[in-house]
């Protein structure tokens, strides 16, 4: 089943708008269809999600927390958390309030993603952090492109890879579906597209292609993405 996995980015205890990965643009969510509250609970009540992906905006930026928060959050709902993994402390951080620990590659090594999957399998993914189709990395192993590096992570025992195309984070751009399709070629692992979706049609051709689900926000806030489709159902 195709799963389309709700996005909260939390600053400062508050769900933010993120723009281009651009954190200092970034903005309390207003506007939005699903409530018109910026206090995560509120939203998470109002939308009742069946999955979510957090983004700890604080933690990723060496500005404090929000774990109270997302530990709140994960005993009620299935969580994948990014608190912008940097080393084993950090990930051991993140399981106690996360179902599923994101390592992204922006921040990570491949040495750490191969400890990480050992020490909890089952429990990670791996967020292949893009620009413009450049993987963003410090590690020389993973500097290489999109697809050499999806099937170098062909050879770790990981949950799902998420693609994230910063470029296109809260932007509606739409998915390069060429792009899609290759990477599904030569991966073994489930793929979540995330950055950009726009609508009903991007998760249409996503399923098409065989992508396992897709990350959303700004397409759920403003109605293009019925929050119907998230939902819990009880």
């Amino acid at each position: 089943m195709f799963r389309i996995i709700f996005v909260l980015d939390i600053l400062n205890g508050r769900a933010v708008h993120a723009i281009k990965g651009e954190r200092s643009k970034y903005h309390p969510v207003q506007d939005s269809v699903i409530c018109t509250s910026s206090i995560p609970l509120d939203i998470i009540s109002a939308l009742s999600p069946k999955e979510i992906y957090i983004a700890d905006l604080n933690h990723l930026q060496h500005l404090g927390d929000n774990f109270e928060l997302i530990g709140q959050i994960s005993e009620n709902l299935v969580t994948m958390v990014d608190i912008g993994v940097e080393n084993m402390m950090d990930i051991e951080k993140c399981a106690r309030i996360a179902d599923t620990i994101i390592l992204g590659t922006e921040t990570v090594s491949l040495d750490l993603i191969e400890k990480a999957a050992v020490r909890f399998p089952g429990r990670i993914n791996v967020s292949i952090d893009m620009k413009n189709c450049r993987v963003l990395t410090t590690d020389e192993k993973m500097a290489v492109h999109p697809l050499e590096l999806a099937e170098i992570l062909n050879g770790y025992a990981i949950k799902d890879i998420i693609l994230l195309d910063l470029a296109r984070v809260g932007t509606g751009l739409g998915i390069d579906r060429d792009f899609f399709q290759e990477i599904y070629e030569v991966s073994d692992h489930n793929l979540l597209a995330g950055g950009g979706i726009r609508d009903m049609d991007d998760i249409e051709a996503l399923k098409k292609i065989g992508v396992s689900g897709a990350l959303v926000a700004t397409a759920v806030h403003n109605g293009k993405i019925p929050g119907e489709l998230l939902r819990l159902k009880r």
